[in-house]
C-alpha cells in the first residue's frame, strides 16, 4: 500500500469546490502526503493530479447519463487500476454515487478503506444504496443535520461535520459596498440567473430564465441581469444562448457569492446554489427541469415531497419549486416579481433562509474531515506496517 497516495472522486463543480477545501485542510495536517483524483480546477490548484476532468463526467437526469458512457467508462476503469495497482492508503469519495459506490466496491475488494464525505442522496431515492454503503464504506463525514440520523439508524459510522459552504462563503459581505462595486447602484431591481453548472442544466433552464427576466424588464425599465458562470460551463455556451435575446445578461466568471448578495431575486437551477443563496440570505424561486423520461422515472422512486435542498433542510417549501412543465417564463417572472413587490412575503422567506443557515453547523466541515481522514490514513498506514511484519 502507498502510504503517502491519497485518491479523491469529486464528479461536480460543488464537490470540486469542497474537494479543494479538504485537501487543503489534509495538507496542513500532513504536508506529505500525495494526491490523485477526478475533479476540476479548484482541486487541481489545492495540489491533486488530475487523471480526469469532472465535467467530462457531470450530468443531470437519469437518460442524460447515455451521453457521457464513454467518458465515465474509461474514468472507472482507469481509477480502478490505480486501486488495484497503486494501492492508495485512502479513497475519498464526494457525492456522485453511481460512479462512487462502485468504486467503493472495488476499493473494498483492494483493501482500500473509504471515506465517504457528502452522502449520497440515498433518504431520497434508491435506499437499497444504503447497504452498499454500510457494505463498503468504512466512515461516513455527512453534511446535512438529519443524515447522521438516518445511517446511525442503519448502524454506520457516522459523524455530523457540518455544511462545508459555510467556511467558503465570507459571511462578511456588505450588500451595498458589493453592489456599488458591481455598478448596480441605479439598477432595480437586480435579477440573478443561476442556471446550474452542468451543461444539460444551462441548456435546459437558460433560455427560459432569460425570457422570464424579459417579461421583468417590461415593468422594471432599470432591471439588471447577473450571471455567475462556473467554470465547468463554457463561455461560448452561454454567448450562443443569450445572443438569441435583446436582454442585457451581465456574465461574471465565478463571483457567485458577490452575485448572490447583491441581488433582489434569483432564478436558481435545483441544487447546492439553493443553499448557498440560502446562506447569503438571498430570495429566490427554484427551477428544475430534465427529460420527461427522467422526470417519470423520479417520479417512481424520489421519497422526499420537495426538490430544492433548502426546502427539503427546512422540512416545508421556503422557497417556491417550479418542476417540469411550470417551468415556463410566465410562472417564474410571477414568483419573481411577488417577492420584488411583496415586502412580507420577502421578509418572511428571508427570516426561514436564516433558520436554514443556522441549521447547517458552525463552518468547520473540512477540519473536521480531514481529521477523520487521517485518523483512517494512520490506522491503515499502522496496518499495513503490522501486516508486512
Amino acid at each position: 500500500m502507498n502510504s503517502k497516495l491519497v485518491l479523491i472522486v469529486a464528479g461536480e463543480a460543488s464537490a470540486d469546490l469542497h474537494g479543494s477545501h479538504l485537501i487543503i485542510a489534509l495538507k496542513r495536517l500532513d504536508p506529505g502526503l500525495t494526491f490523485w483524483g477526478i475533479g476540476g480546477r479548484r482541486m487541481e490548484e489545492a495540489g491533486v493530479r488530475i487523471l480526469f476532468n469532472s465535467s467530462e463526467l457531470a450530468v443531470v437526469g437519469l437518460t442524460e447519463v447515455l451521453s457521457r458512457v464513454a467518458a465515465v467508462t474509461r474514468a472507472y476503469r482507469r481509477v480502478k487500476t490505480i486501486l488495484r495497482k497503486d494501492r492508495p492508503v485512502l479513497l475519498i469519495l464526494l457525492d456522485y454515487p453511481d460512479f462512487n459506490l462502485r468504486l467503493a466496491r472495488a476499493a473494498k475488494r483492494f483493501q482500500v478503506p473509504v471515506l465517504y464525505y457528502i452522502s449520497p442522496q440515498v433518504w431520497a431515492w434508491r435506499k437499497g444504496r444504503v447497504e452498499t454503503i454500510r457494505r463498503c464504506v468504512d466512515r461516513m463525514a455527512v453534511i446535512l443535520p438529519f443524515e447522521k440520523d438516518f445511517y446511525r439508524e442503519r448502524a454506520l459510522h457516522v459523524e455530523h461535520v457540518g455544511h462545508p459552504l459555510l467556511e467558503e462563503i465570507p459571511m462578511d459581505l456588505d450588500r451595498e459596498k458589493v453592489r456599488t462595486e458591481l455598478g448596480l447602484l441605479h439598477a432595480k431591481p437586480v435579477i440573478a440567473l443561476l442556471p446550474g453548472s452542468r451543461k444539460e442544466e444551462v441548456t435546459n433552464l437558460l433560455p427560459v430564465m432569460i425570457k422570464a427576466a424579459d417579461r421583468i424588464r417590461s415593468r422594471y425599465e432599470h432591471l439588471k441581469c447577473l450571471l455567475p458562470r462556473a467554470s465547468t460551463i463554457p463561455a461560448e455556451l452561454l454567448d450562443g444562448l443569450l445572443k438569441k435575446s435583446s436582454l442585457d445578461v451581465h456574465v461574471i466568471q465565478g463571483e457567485v457569492y458577490r452575485v448572490l448578495k447583491a441581488c433582489d431575486v434569483a432564478l436558481i437551477a435545483s441544487g447546492t446554489a439553493t443553499l448557498e443563496a440560502a446562506i447569503l440570505e438571498a430570495p429566490m424561486v427554484i427551477a428544475y427541469r430534465v427529460s420527461f423520461l427522467s422526470y417519470w422515472i423520479g417520479r417512481m422512486v424520489i421519497r422526499v415531497p420537495f426538490i430544492g435542498l433548502v426546502n427539503v433542510v427546512a422540512g416545508e417549501e421556503v422557497v417556491p419549486e417550479l418542476i417540469q412543465g411550470d417551468v415556463t417564463p410566465e410562472r417564474l417572472a410571477q414568483e419573481a416579481m411577488d417577492l420584488l413587490e411583496h415586502d412580507d412575503k420577502r421578509r418572511n422567506m428571508v427570516r426561514k433562509l436564516r433558520a436554514v443557515r443556522e441549521t447547517l453547523g458552525q463552518g468547520s466541515a473540512s477540519e473536521k474531515t480531514a481529521r477523520i481522514a487521517l485518523e483512517m490514513i494512520e490506522a491503515s498506514s499502522t496496518g499495513a506496517q503490522t501486516k508486512a511484519r
